[in-house]
């Protein structure tokens, strides 16, 4: 064989082997092959194609575009329209994804220009591409034309993929309408199609993340851990696969947050974050370390906590409501509310608010603002009726139990109480359920029923201990030992400050300042003393606290 008859052999087996292995979902050595490959001689844009999701699936997203923009020119020299829009609308999905609004829309718009002229499977892309912007942008009637624009044309050209990219859309807009039932029917059947081998890798991968996401959002839990682990089957058997698999590790770390598996769900944020990194994929990168945050918190690691909130943020994802849950922790409670009335104030989906609000409420109760946390606490339930969901109704019940405990209605507390206990039981999360066991111990504790008050309090504490959440056990053991004051007179631990400096002589002007808080919120505080003490002065106010020691 001579040598040039040797140099020509060499690029055809490379380019042989990196179709072998692309077929074999072997990203990283269908990569490596075509590289070899192209570096020879230039791909034909089917092997260019290859080459390019070759580089996107094993995490290579700056050779990934670099190389579709190829693509594009190639297609547009052969008069390959519908193919060079196709191009366009990835590159400008990708790029939008990357937080990149404006070279994205620049290449979705030189797709729609090429797809316009004839009718094409393409425009259906790029419909859902303009779906997906308006729903990020919160316009969901601009959304909701969009996604049946496309799903009508997949349906027409009977492309699978789009199909199944559309539906996941329209499925995520009933969910933000309200329309469970209707939202969940639709990511279902995208899930169907995803699992049975129907789409192609990327869109794959796509409808699972989305899905996934959708499903976490409305606490459809049972669906989200069902498809959880079939994303992880799907991404372990793609051993070099690199997009996807990140998120997929934080889908896991968040449901094995909620099961109570904290060690493995840490874990598998670590790792969701390096992947992630790898994949240059900065929302995955924040949620992971935001995951990292929460478990660290509830574990009372709070230096470690406050590091993973501010990676979390540095990514791009805003960290609450942990982070003020994190200075609640801190005693810090006038900080925590701040921050989460800022992000109460800029979020009007229902969705959103009702990730915030019970931190909310919890932080209110803390602060004594007992009207605020029952405002909070009717939204919770108004957003609960509008989703009807069970998790939802148990969030809302939480809270509800938690304020009548609070403004001294014990018995009123118990039946909201007890229905938030029985779903959280269900569904399988430890944490909250060990949570509303101690609401119960308080609330039986003020009926006299301290039998029942010392059984979920034991109860609550193995859970708490074999969970890890330190900060939990030690405040059990402190209310079991009765230690705890808002089980004698009813004031919260910023309102016993407040009360010491009353009883020093202090003026509400100079508390405020000692404890940089608003004039206005001292004299709520002051305000909520006398009516839990029952009490009319100031005077009366300190002879309480020194006839029950609280000074």
């Amino acid at each position: 064989m001579s040598t040039n008859d040797f140099d020509r052999e060499e690029p055809a087996r490379a380019l042989e082997q990196g179709r072998h292995f692309y077929q074999r979902r072997a990203w990283a050595n269908a990569y490596q092959a075509l590289s070899r490959a192209s570096e020879a001689e230039p791909l034909a844009p089917a092997d260019l194609e290859l080459f390019a999701w070759s580089a996107a699936l094993c995490g290579r997203v700056e050779e990934f575009l670099r190389l579709m923009e190829r693509l594009y020119q190639s297609h547009l020299e052969r008069n390959e329209n519908r193919r060079a829009a196709r191009t366009a609308f990835w590159l400008g999905l990708r790029l939008s994804a990357l937080g990149e609004p404006g070279r994205g829309g620049g290449w979705l718009a030189r797709g729609e220009r090429l797809a316009q002229a004839e009718d094409c499977v393409e425009q259906g892309y790029l419909r859902a591409a303009t779906a997906m912007r308006a729903l990020a942008a919160g316009d969901i009637e601009a959304a909701q034309v969009a996604a049946a624009a496309a799903a009508n044309m997949a349906e027409r050209f009977r492309e699978a993929d789009l199909v199944a990219l559309a539906r996941s859309i329209e499925g995520r807009i009933h969910l933000r309408r309200g329309t469970i039932e209707r939202g969940l029917a639709l990511l279902d059947e995208t899930m169907v199609a995803a699992i049975s081998g129907e789409l192609s890798t990327v869109i794959t991968g796509l409808v699972y993340c989305s899905v996934i996401a959708s499903y976490q959002s409305v606490y459809a839990l049972d669906r989200a851990r069902e498809w959880t682990v079939a994303l992880a089957d799907w991404c372990d058997a793609q051993p070099e696969l690199v997009s996807f698999s990140g998120t997929c590790r934080v889908h896991r770390a968040e449901i094995m947050q909620i099961g109570g598996a904290w060690a493995d769900a840490i874990e598998e944020a670590r790792q969701a974050g390096e992947r992630c990194s790898q994949a240059v994929d900065s929302d995955g990168l924040a949620r992971a370390f935001y995951q990292e945050a929460e478990i660290h918190r509830l574990r009372g690691e709070l230096s470690e906590a406050e590091d993973g909130y501010r990676r979390a943020h540095q990514a791009g994802r805003e960290p609450q409501p942990g982070l003020a849950l994190l200075r609640l922790a801190q005693g810090r409670a006038d900080a925590a509310g701040q921050a989460l009335r800022r992000e109460l104030e800029a979020k009007t989906d229902p969705l959103r608010r009702i990730a915030l609000l019970p931190s909310y409420v919890e932080i209110m109760l803390v602060e004594g603002d007992l009207e605020a946390a029952r405002k909070a606490c009717d939204e919770l339930s108004e957003i609960a009726a509008i989703y009807r969901t069970d998790v939802f109704q148990a969030v809302a019940a939480h809270a509800e139990g938690a304020v009548e405990l609070a403004a001294g209605n014990a018995k009123r507390a118990l039946d909201p109480l007890r229905r938030a206990f029985r779903v959280w039981q269900q569904v399988g999360a430890p944490y909250f359920v060990a949570q509303l066991r101690v609401l119960l111990a308080r609330a039986c504790r003020a009926l006299g029923d301290d039998d029942g008050a010392k059984l979920e309090l034991e109860i609550a504490r193995d859970a708490f201990a074999r969970l890890g959440a330190a900060p939990d056990v030690a405040a059990v053991d402190t209310l079991a030992q009765g230690k705890a004051p808002i089980q004698r007179h009813g004031l919260t631990q910023r309102e016993l400050e407040v009360l010491r400096l009353v009883a020093a002589g202090k003026t509400n002007k100079i508390i405020a300042k000692e404890l940089c808080l608003s004039e206005k919120t001292i004299d709520r505080h002051v305000s909520n003393i006398f009516v839990k003490l029952k009490v009319p002065s100031r005077a009366a106010a300190t002879a309480f606290a020194y006839e029950h020691k609280l000074l």
